[in-house]
């Protein structure tokens, strides 16, 4: 392998991620460092995964490489101020931190400091992850190679400007969050019409799963698939008609405009703590 990786936090994308890692094979356990403020959590992780429990965060930036940062951001300075002192110019630090900006960062810890800013979203839970990443121009080319490894065990890697990394997070990080209402939504339809919950949660997950992997593999756009379901004065077109008047498109939008709003606001916090 030839670096150490460690992750601070093991919580909801801390673990998945840590996870995809090793079964992607481009880490082994013991290469791997964890530390968690819930000491048992990141125990059982440890001893399940094989990887090396860190007795703090200091121990594990002095015997890692890379850092992933998977806290919070309201625990980002704690943490920064915590292992100012063994963190090095030769360590790569990895935040997943939305809305806090590699400028706030390297203000905590260091200009020197050699930051990575990323935006991954909750479907590494099983493999269908989609991070962007933030590469500043001290970061060579190896180390981006290894930092796209962290995440591509997960799901897929893009690269994006970071004065875009705070808008993309309704398109991405959040947006999981629109199509699980979807589906619940979908699936009462269904209840209402006399089709068992469970049944009716599973048609509407495999749906939307089957639509997304049409415009992926397909690179058909979107309007085009959806204009090869709606048959003249049939069905869908019926359903169509009624989202457009419900302003569906419009309630969408309006979402990630306020989600990309919130997300700025905490990075400004984020400089003001």
């Amino acid at each position: 392998m030839g670096f150490k990786v460690g992750f601070i936090g093991t919580g909801n994308m801390g673990t998945p991620l840590l996870k995809g890692l090793l079964s992607s094979g481009a880490a082994k356990p013991d290469d791997v460092y964890i530390y968690d403020v819930d000491h048992t959590k990141s125990g059982r992780l440890a001893k399940e995964t094989g990887v090396n429990q860190a007795s703090s965060n200091e121990e594990l930036v002095s015997a890692c490489d890379y850092i992933v940062l998977a806290v919070k951001p309201a625990y980002i300075r704690q943490v920064l101020e915590e292992i100012q002192g063994v963190f090095t110019d030769a360590k790569v630090l990895v935040s997943i931190a939305v809305g806090v900006t590699t400028k706030t960062l390297k203000s905590i810890i260091g200009d020197k400091v050699k930051v990575v800013r990323t935006m991954p979203n909750l479907p590494v839970l099983v493999g269908e992850g989609m991070t962007l990443v933030c590469f500043g121009p001290e970061i060579g080319e190896g180390e981006r190679q290894v930092v796209r490894s962290l995440f591509e065990g997960s799901g897929k890697v893009e690269e994006l400007e970071e004065g875009l990394m705070s808008q993309v997070t309704s398109l991405t990080s959040s947006s999981p969050a629109y199509a699980f209402i979807m589906i619940e939504a979908m699936a009462d339809g269904a209840v209402q019409q006399g089709i068992p919950r469970k049944l009716a949660y599973k048609l509407a997950a495999q749906a939307l799963l089957g639509a997304a992997k049409m415009v992926v593999e397909t690179g058909l756009h979107p309007a085009e698939l959806k204009d090869q379901v709606c048959s003249p004065a049939g069905t869908t077109i019926e359903a169509v008609k009624s989202l457009e008047g419900n302003a569906f498109r419009y309630s969408i939008i309006e979402a990630m405009e306020k989600c990309s709003k919130r997300a700025i606001e905490i990075g400004i916090e984020s400089e003001s703590r």
